[in-house]
């Protein structure tokens, strides 16, 4: 079994990599915190822990990654949590993004399509100490048992808005998703101001693995 291990140098690395997020511009304070606190190389194959608190996005198998540093914190920061939210994770991956979402403090559910990545995930958070809601399942149809939710977050390349997570959040939430073909997206915060209005900005373009089921690719 894997040793959840955090030396001082590893602290040391993460103190390094968020004074690069700052210089990238990255300036919410909780979202930094959370960086600062999550050791980022326990997600990863024990061969890439010198590369872990590099700004870039590693290979986890099953044709995933997880995300560059970058992206989770602007993400994260885009999505603007307050602590006790209940927000809905597109896309668990490696359970990195999930980790500095609950350090923030949200409530959180998140669901993995692949059943390889989302068991392991499900594990090292446990071990971890994180206690999320895990679903298996097709992401892109959300988890209409929980809804409505503050805040949904999508963490793969969608070839468009799945309307159920629309209409699974709340009057006044936000929804992060990135939106394009498959290999370029737009990255979209879409605010719900009525129940069948919604307000839609741009934050630059990025590159995510393809969202998977029935809304996705």
């Amino acid at each position: 079994m894997m040793r959840l291990e955090d030396t001082y140098r590893h602290k040391g690395l993460r103190k390094r990599l968020v004074d690069t997020l700052i210089n990238k511009g990255i300036s919410q304070k909780q979202v930094l915190r959370a960086v600062l606190k999550v050791p980022r190389h326990i997600f990863m194959d024990t061969a890439f822990v010198e590369h872990a608190y590099e700004d870039k996005a590693f290979a986890i198998g099953e044709g995933q990654t997880i995300s560059q540093p970058y992206t989770v914190a602007f993400q994260t920061e885009l999505l603007d949590v307050t602590p006790g939210e209940k927000i809905l994770e597109i896309g668990t991956g490696s359970g990195y993004q999930s980790s500095i979402l609950m350090e923030i403090g949200c409530n959180l559910y998140t669901i993995e399509y692949n059943k390889v990545l989302f068991e392991k995930a499900k594990r090292l958070l446990n071990r971890m100490g994180y206690k999320a809601h895990f679903i298996c399942g097709d992401g892109t149809k959300g988890l209409l048992s929980a809804a409505p939710y503050d805040k949904i977050l999508v963490t793969a390349g969608a070839p468009d808005i799945p309307v159920p997570l629309l209409k699974q959040l709340k009057v006044g939430g936000k929804l992060v998703i990135p939106v394009g073909d498959k290999k370029h997206q737009k990255m979209l915060r879409i605010t719900k101001i009525e129940e069948d209005k919604f307000e839609k900005r741009e934050f630059g373009n990025f590159s995510f693995v393809k969202l998977l089921g029935e809304s996705g690719w």
